[in-house]
């Protein structure tokens, strides 16, 4: 009964250790979602396109009447001589206490459509701002993404250097034992020793690089540095791309052409509000005031007046028309129609550096995957070659010179295999970024 409490309190440890290294393991889609959640620069954007939909509310338009209240209230203190006719001389004491409210009401009928365009190019500007939020997104996933894939890759280097400093100590060891029955020299030990040294110092420069590497991948999300985690190592590819596919995806997805479009329309608005100018301005307004005064007279005349109150409605139209500004507004509409003739120009530079862009990534990314294949290869061909190396060393067929040259082999064979690997997926991920496609693509 014992051993069965032993059992089951060493089987829940080896659980409890199983669940929290699961934990440990860091997704590419999880290291996708903390980002977009955590990362400083996307909530900058994301604050950024909350403050244009708010420039692009109905309240900034210009299409509401203002509205407007005032109030107030005066005191007056006023002495004086009242001379008459015969010679009777009087003083009066009058103090005068006044008061008045009023309510405005002011709005514009037409301003040359200058308004309605207005309001136009704050509905482009929020446009314009989402789009610039999705290029923040997805130039931060491309960043987070290769930082991952760095990972990985130092970290499938780490481990391939463990393999190789195990393989150091068993010939270290082998080499001692036939040093001791007098089969080798001391040289041959002392040269094993070295190997296993070296190797040792190569994994402490990768583990290293391990941390770092890491601790630039939690700064992308936005987390703490310390945290440390595993990465998923497996790459998968997209199978199905084309370079015409993604020529007219990149037309019509592409950020930065997209931000160019707007920018031609929201110079096009620039023109039309300037014009607008050119027209009349017509507008009503109205109101309802209330004013009131006490007088308080100190003189013997009794038909003195003690106050006065009025009250009423107002309203009126009125036009305002610049007929002429000395030029100011034919300036701004010619430096408009420069503005859109260059936005124009712009757009097609953008366009030529785009397809010159993604021809080039797809070049890039076919080189890639033949040297994947072909580091691949590299490496099963030397996998062979160090397992004949390794048995012939054992028969001691061959010196240990060669044996370790193999080993070598195999080792940079395998480090040039990972860089490959993911070398040819950041490539990828590159053609997509350009193409549009980034966001949802297989990681």
């Amino acid at each position: 009964m014992k051993n069965y409490h032993k059992i089951s309190i060493t089987f829940v440890v080896l659980l409890s250790s199983f669940i929290s290294l699961a934990q440990e393991n860091l997704s590419k889609n999880e290291a996708v979602d903390i980002a977009f959640e955590n990362n400083y620069d996307i909530k900058v954007v994301e604050n950024n396109v909350r403050s244009a939909e708010n420039s692009a509310s109905i309240y900034n338009s210009g299409y509401l009447p203002t509205v407007s209240a005032n109030s107030g209230a005066n005191y007056r203190d006023n002495n004086g001589d009242n001379e008459f006719e015969n010679g009777e001389l009087t003083l009066s004491d009058t103090q005068t206490t006044s008061y008045n409210a009023s309510v405005g009401l002011n709005y514009t009928l037409f301003d040359g459509l200058g308004r309605k365009y207005n309001y136009q190019k704050l509905q482009e500007l929020y446009n314009l701002s989402e789009i610039q939020a999705k290029q923040v997104m997805e130039n931060t996933v491309l960043q987070l993404l290769v930082s991952y894939y760095e990972v990985a890759r130092l970290t499938q280097n780490k481990n391939l250097q463990k393999q190789s400093l195990e393989i150091s100590k068993e010939r270290s060891k082998r080499e001692k034992y036939n040093y001791e029955y007098g089969q080798k020299t001391q040289l041959d030990v002392l040269n094993s020793e070295v190997d296993v040294n070296n190797d040792s110092i190569s994994l402490l420069n990768l583990n290293r690089e391990l941390a770092n590497a890491k601790r630039n991948l939690n700064v992308i999300l936005a987390r703490d540095v310390n945290i440390d985690f595993e990465v998923d190592t497996t790459v998968v590819y997209a199978l199905d791309l084309n370079l015409d596919n993604l020529l007219l995806s990149a037309n019509s997805n592409n950020k930065i052409l997209l931000q160019a479009e707007k920018n031609i329309e929201l110079s096009n608005y620039n023109l039309k509000i300037s014009k607008s100018t050119w027209y009349p301005n017509i507008g009503i307004n109205g109101g309802y005031g209330w004013n009131r005064s006490d007088f308080n007279i100190n003189n013997p005349n009794s038909l003195a007046l003690i106050n006065q109150t009025s009250q009423g409605f107002n309203g009126g139209v009125s036009l305002f028309w610049n007929i002429f500004d000395g030029g100011a507004t034919k300036t701004r509409v010619q430096n408009a129609k420069i503005a859109i003739d260059n936005s124009e120009i712009q757009k097609e530079q953008i366009e030529q550096d785009l397809e010159r862009n993604v021809a080039n990534a797809w070049e890039t990314y076919q080189n890639a995957l033949f040297i994947l294949q072909a580091e691949q290869k590299n490496v099963e061909t030397n996998k062979r070659n160090f397992s004949r190396s390794e048995e012939q060393f054992k028969l001691g067929q061959i010196i240990s010179v060669e044996f370790r040259l193999a080993q070598v082999n195999l080792l940079n064979a395998a480090n040039n295999y990972n860089r490959a690997k993911y070398t040819a997926k950041v490539a990828e991920l590159s053609l997509l970024l350009l193409s549009g496609q980034l966001l949802g693509a297989t990681y």
